[in-house]
């Protein structure tokens, strides 16, 4: 029976099929699809041939492994030249060991875009087969040992090795090359979708996924891959646990695959009657899960399955920990790239604001040398406007030193009991006269009836970080005000040893620009700043929220910034540990 389904001058081709020897004749191009299908065998061993033609082989008559024979005909195709090989096809349940001879068509420009392929069923004896398996119908059903496709899928790979087991030979060969292509690239999302395609493919699963696995407390990771057949459930981007999913614990612990077979799995969204699990590691830490489902039947997994899927997963945890290596290099290249430029920038806005108040100083104290205030009055105000220049000099160089302190590790903070109200009165003393000049609101609030609070700190930390915040507050509110207040956080706590009935949470909202949403997140960065005209507008270094930082984290308390947008105000906490209940 033939069928032609292509504009090819293949008329008459099916009355010289007998001459041919050949028990199978068909004709293909490049990605697959039968054109031509013809079967000399119908009577004996039916296939529905005019099921066949029109169709791609992937979903009728397929061969057993579908990569390798792709990989013949592209090249058949582009060099030109016919080969000649064995390979096992097979169509549902039913296994055709054949030998075949693949021709490319050649159009009259001398290209080839078509093959023509002629088939002829092998016997056992053609096979090589054990005596063991003597009695197998080459093209039976396929039993549930393996030995025959193993026999073919040797032949597959073109040479006989006496030293490996047949069936390491055909998995080797694939594993070579989907390991060759994984290596390419140093993309993770690459390297990950091209191991569960590549897995997904060889072993026709109904699913695979692959998840990233970091050795930490947290026990939750995301599927970043899947291979899936149309009309199995999606997995990808879900978030799974590895203490709750089915033989993730086990592979873990082991590092070996875990199969698991399940007979019911009807409340399972996502049907997996098969499981193959295994990790993948570098070093023996493992870096990722790869779980493989069969969702149609259930599967008996093959000795040679599990070992490609062993040494596949330690290839791809070798690579998978060397990409991730270089993407921590690439992010810290960045980082370092950008924290240069930033200092670049901070240098260059410091140097500006250490000139600001010294040329301010050399000014008013050259008028009083020079004579030039009328009275006594005069005099004094030149001389305390040198000493406020002087004063707000100091702050920005003690920032500066601060910093490097606090980059090199080298602040020391000695810990003792601090009373609140007392930074409370001199924190007001500091900046009343400064709030009344730009003719703002402060309060100041205490907890009701907590007149006493004694924290675990350092005096003079927590009055830096006060000033810090609040004067920030002033530089950036024009109207409205400024509220400090305080709350206790009761929780028992341990820091460096000791154990504390809770914190004491010190905020100052104020109503002033406030910060942009997107903006946040470089408040406390080093040398960063949200605006750099910000910086020309206002002054300072950009330091004080990041030094106020490090010194409450030092002290086992956290700072939290808060604004609900532009000119919307802002709220500034941090905490400090509870010496004792008020």
């Amino acid at each position: 029976m033939l069928h032609n389904n292509s504009d090819l001058p293949l008329s008459g081709f099916g009355d010289i099929l007998p001459g041919l020897d050949a028990d199978l004749v068909f004709i293909q191009n490049q990605s697959g699809e039968y054109l031509l299908f013809s079967w000399r065998q119908c009577d004996r061993h039916p296939l529905p041939v005019d099921q066949i033609t029109g169709t791609n082989m992937a979903d009728t008559f397929k061969p057993l492994v579908l990569t390798p024979y792709q990989e013949r005909i592209d090249r058949v195709i582009t060099s030109l030249i016919p080969e000649r090989f064995s390979y096992p096809f097979c169509y549902e349940e039913y296994y055709f060991p054949l030998e075949l001879i693949v021709s490319p068509i050649l159009k009259s420009n001398g290209s080839a875009t078509h093959v023509l392929v002629m088939g002829r069923l092998l016997e056992n004896s053609q096979l090589n087969l054990s005596p063991n398996h003597s009695e197998l119908i080459a093209y039976r059903a396929l039993p549930s040992n393996f030995d025959i496709q193993q026999k073919m899928l040797v032949q597959i790979a073109g040479t006989l090795c006496r030293s490996v087991p047949p069936t390491s030979q055909i998995y080797q060969t694939i594993l070579g090359q989907i390991t060759q292509k994984i290596r390419r690239t140093l993309d993770l999302k690459e390297i990950w979708q091209q191991t569960v395609n590549s897995l997904g493919q060889v072993l026709g699963v109904s699913r695979c996924i692959i998840c990233p696995y970091r050795s930490t407390s947290d026990k939750s990771t995301q599927v970043v891959a899947e291979y899936r057949q149309e009309d199995i459930p999606m997995m990808l981007g879900l978030n799974l646990w590895s203490d709750s999913e089915l033989g993730w614990a086990q592979a873990l612990a082991t590092l070996e695959p875990i199969i698991i077979e399940r007979s019911a799995p009807e409340n399972d969204p996502y049907q997996r009657h098969s499981l193959m699990v295994i990790p993948t590691a570098y070093q023996e830490q493992p870096n990722s899960l790869i779980s493989l489902h069969q969702c149609d039947r259930t599967r008996q997994w093959t000795a040679a399955e599990i070992d490609f899927v062993r040494e596949l997963a330690t290839h791809v945890g070798t690579v998978i920990a060397h990409a991730t290596l270089y993407q921590e290099l690439e992010e810290a290249r960045l980082e370092a790239v950008a924290l240069s430029r930033l200092k670049s920038e901070f240098l260059a806005n410091t140097s500006h604001e250490l000139r600001t108040p010294l040329n301010g100083m050399i000014g008013f104290l050259q008028l009083v040398l020079d004579g030039m205030a009328d009275d006594p009055e005069e005099e004094r105000e030149f001389i305390e406007e040198a000493h406020q220049a002087a004063i707000h000099l100091l702050n920005l160089i003690n920032d500066v030193l601060d910093i490097a302190k606090i980059e090199a590790g080298k602040m020391d903070i000695e810990l003792a009991l601090v009373k609140v109200d007392e930074v409370l009165r001199e924190i007001e003393h500091f900046i009343r006269p400064q709030v009344e000049q730009k003719n703002l609101k402060l309060t100041i609030q205490t907890e009701a009836g907590n007149s006493q609070i004694i924290v675990y700190g350092n005096y003079q930390r927590i009055l830096q970080v006060m000033l810090n915040l609040v004067g920030n507050s002033i530089k950036f509110t024009h109207k409205g005000g400024i509220n400090i207040s305080l709350g206790i956080i009761r929780e028992n706590v341990i820091i460096q040893n000791q154990q504390f009935p809770g914190f004491v949470e010190f905020r100052v909202v104020d109503t002033g620009i406030g910060v942009p949403i997107e903006k946040q997140d470089r408040l406390f960065q080093a040398f960063s700043q949200v605006d750099s005209g910000y910086t020309k507008q206002y002054g300072g270094t950009g330091l004080g929220l990041v030094i106020s930082q490090k010194l409450v984290q030092a002290m086992g308390g956290k700072v939290k910034f808060y604004s609900l947008g532009e000119g919307l105000g802002s709220t500034v906490t941090f905490t400090i540990p509870l010496y004792q209940e008020p």
